[in-house]
């Protein structure tokens, strides 16, 4: 067990950034196909952040084409290569969840003013 432990501190990225729930972030996502490799860009609002140590996921939500999108990312994972945030969001609730059932204007955020 204490192997295990070691090898998930080695994978723990060291400056891990900083959000929140409710903040609008732009993620920066590296997609292979085939051999090339190229950095995909994934703006939208946090809605959850779940677990603990290696294992901590966060879910981005956007609406495209009018579509609700949300994408889970590993916070720690080599994959995702930045996370940079946009906008502080006001918000009172650990998940937002009940943004998937609000439509246009309702499904916003307001901006928490610093």
């Amino acid at each position: 067990m204490d192997a295990i432990k070691l090898i998930a501190q080695d994978s723990i990225k060291a400056d891990a950034p900083k959000f929140n729930i409710g903040d609008t972030v732009k993620v920066s996502v590296n997609i292979r196909e085939g051999s090339r490799e190229r950095i995909q860009m994934f703006e939208g609002t946090v809605i959850a952040k779940k677990g603990s140590g290696v294992s901590e996921t966060f879910t981005v939500r956007r609406i495209s084409y009018g579509v609700g999108i949300e994408r889970v990312f590993p916070l720690h994972s080599p994959n995702v290569v930045n996370v940079q945030v946009v906008r502080r969001g006001k918000v009172r609730r650990a998940k937002l969840y009940y943004l998937r059932d609000r439509v246009g204007k309702a499904a916003k955020v307001k901006e928490d003013i610093r």
